[in-house]
């Protein structure tokens, strides 16, 4: 149950982020289709794949890079990118949630100056594109694997199963097959990611205690084990559930239980108040005015 959780949680990330990267692929490739320009494929296909291979061998020189690292400097190190990671999650889950409706013009306003420069400018439109997404996946993918306490197989498993299932989405997409609430999704999945990530942010500053810069590694608030030790089998499936999917590891120090508050509580606000300011506002208008 423990790696079913672990593996989800990773599917999610890979799905959300993959699905990013998938629709920016098929706005690019319908764009040129529909505007006869099939001779343009070939460069920008090339600038996808080398993001796809930029993103593939960052993710593989931070894992290279961490395991020659002794044991405070790998947990300093991989703190400091958990936290930096979470950062680029957030701002991604917002910026898309602003830039969904005009994604779609922006990419084609930059593919149609690209076509009047050439093929270079169609690989590096195609690669910045998908670059960053890349990048963002790679790094907070990686942040949340070495931070699990499981086997690394199942965090690996669920992402790759997330990207999958992405490009499946994203071809059905291009090719007309599904009708996807894009507003919808990315409203559930960006919630739900929030909450993933404010387990990394909390993992990212207990990795900072452990690695003695900052204090109160001691200092411990729950220990999950023992707590739904209490409550027997039903106790177990709960412990399971809670740290698959709140990331939080078996003991949760004061600081980093603070961090995790400070960061879901106002994040998650932010993320969901728009939505619920535009209801108040629509029962306003249908409310009979008062003589």
């Amino acid at each position: 149950m423990r790696s079913a959780t672990v593996l989800l949680g990773n599917y999610l990330i890979g799905l959300r982020e993959g699905l990013e990267a998938a629709l920016v692929v098929s706005i690019l490739i319908a764009y040129l289709v529909r505007t006869g320009n099939r001779g343009a494929l070939a460069p920008v296909w090339a600038g996808i794949g080398l993001a796809v291979a930029l993103s593939a061998g960052f993710g593989i020189a931070l894992s290279a890079a961490s395991s020659d690292m002794q044991f405070k400097t790998q947990e300093l190190f991989g703190g400091t990118l958990s936290i930096v990671a979470v950062g680029l999650v957030t701002w991604m889950v917002f910026w898309m949630r602003k830039a969904a409706r005009g994604i779609k013009a922006e990419l084609e306003g930059r593919l149609e100056g690209a076509l009047d420069v050439g093929p270079f400018a169609l690989a590096v439109v195609a690669f910045m594109a998908v670059g960053r997404e890349g990048l963002e996946t790679a790094l907070f993918l990686w942040t949340n694997i070495s931070n699990s306490t499981e086997d690394s197989t199942q965090p690996i498993i669920g992402a790759v199963l997330g990207l999958v299932t992405a490009i499946v989405l994203g071809y059905l997409l291009y090719r007309g097959g599904l009708k996807l609430n894009l507003k919808a999704f990315f409203t559930w999945t960006g919630g739900a990611l929030i909450v993933v990530a404010a387990g990394v942010f909390g993992y990212g500053f207990h990795d900072l205690q452990e690695a003695g810069v900052l204090p109160g590694l001691n200092a411990v608030v729950l220990e999950p084990a023992t707590f739904f030790a209490e409550f027997g089998r039903a106790g177990q499936w709960a412990q399971t559930i809670f740290q698959g999917v709140l990331n939080v590891t078996p003991k949760i120090t004061w600081l980093q239980l603070t961090m995790w508050v400070a960061y879901v509580v106002p994040v998650m606000y932010l993320f969901l108040r728009p939505a619920r300011a535009r209801a108040v506002g629509a029962d306003r208008e249908r409310a009979p005015a008062k003589s």
